[in-house]
């Protein structure tokens, strides 16, 4: 296992993600019930039983193997991801061309071309933060490619991919707050989050705000800060690098908190799907896309190299 250097993230220093045991996997065809992975290659074959505890780095074993969920996929010849279309740099619509693109479009698009072998069979689908998990449970969406934290909770209702990049929290304030580090911004104060982010789970946890506004998308959290309806907003620090890049009127505080991962969600019950997509991600970095989408999209708002932000287990 490899040692990972841990650099400091303005004042605040990476501490270590908690992990604990269990491995699990999924993906299922959008549109339809889930289909159970019965006869998926021995490779893949692992159910998604879920314990008390979690590996937040563990997931199945990287394959090419087309098992029934892919199988059942290709055969509707349509491979339909859920996406941001509203956090710049990472999913955002290009208002000149009408198209959505960013870091996680560029590896949305590299999955599914991968999967399905034509980038025509691949359909972005907008998905709120707070639809997440009920999209891919319901199989509106197939993945999720949409700066989803991966940790325990979430892991009982879906199946994650290895993790493809590491974050904290971090607070964004109005450049005329007087707020210097995150506890500042934060103690009684009215501060946003997405609903269902792990923003809001902080924040509550806290308790220290004087109120939590939710909204829907971490982006409305930025208007209503832009309108003064809202103290400060919570968010991971790429999409608050985002923001800050896209609004020149707000700044990102010191401090971070949270340390954890983001990873691609999918259906429990067909590992083959993970297995796929997991594939796809070790040979996107491995090929030095992951590095050059990073390097077009997020290298001029974050504050480290690209290998500071690909994920590595403690």
């Amino acid at each position: 296992m490899r040692t990972r250097t841990v650099r400091t993230r303005s004042a605040a220093a990476l501490t270590v993600l908690a992990a604990c045991a269990a491995v699990l996997g999924g993906g299922g065809p959008s549109g339809a019930a889930p289909a159970a992975a019965t006869g998926a290659p021995q490779a893949v074959q692992q159910t998604q039983d879920q314990s008390d505890t979690c590996d937040i780095y563990g997931s199945v074993p990287p394959s090419t193997v087309d098992g029934p969920a892919v199988k059942a996929i290709k055969a509707r010849h349509s491979l339909v991801i859920g996406v941001d279309q509203n956090s710049y740099r990472w999913g955002s619509r290009n208002p000149n061309t009408g198209q959505i693109e960013g870091f996680d479009i560029d590896l949305a698009r590299a999955i599914g071309t991968a999967i399905m072998g034509n980038q025509g069979q691949v359909v972005l689908k907008p998905v709120a933060t707070a639809d997440r998990v009920d999209a891919v449970k319901n199989g509106r969406v197939d993945l999720i490619v949409r700066t989803m934290t991966v940790n325990c909770d979430r892991m009982k209702d879906v199946a994650f991919s290895k993790p493809y990049f590491s974050i904290s929290q971090r607070v964004l304030v109005p450049k005329a707050s007087p707020a210097t580090n995150l506890d500042d911004a934060i103690n009684g104060r009215t501060v946003c989050a997405a609903k269902g982010s792990t923003a809001a789970t902080v924040l509550d946890a806290k308790k220290t705000a004087k109120q939590v506004v939710a909204e829907d998308n971490q982006l409305d959290c930025l208007v209503l800060m832009q309108l003064g309806k809202v103290d400060a907003t919570m968010t991971d620090d790429g999409l608050a690098a985002g923001q800050a890049a896209q609004d020149q009127t707000v700044r990102i505080v010191d401090g971070d908190t949270q340390p954890e991962v983001i990873g691609v969600a999918m259906l429990k019950t067909s590992p083959d799907l993970t297995a796929r997509v997991n594939q796809v991600l070790a040979d996107y970095h491995a090929d030095g896309d992951w590095g050059r989408s990073y390097d077009r999209w997020l290298k001029p708002y974050m504050l480290g190299d690209a290998e500071h932000y690909w994920p590595v287990p403690h």
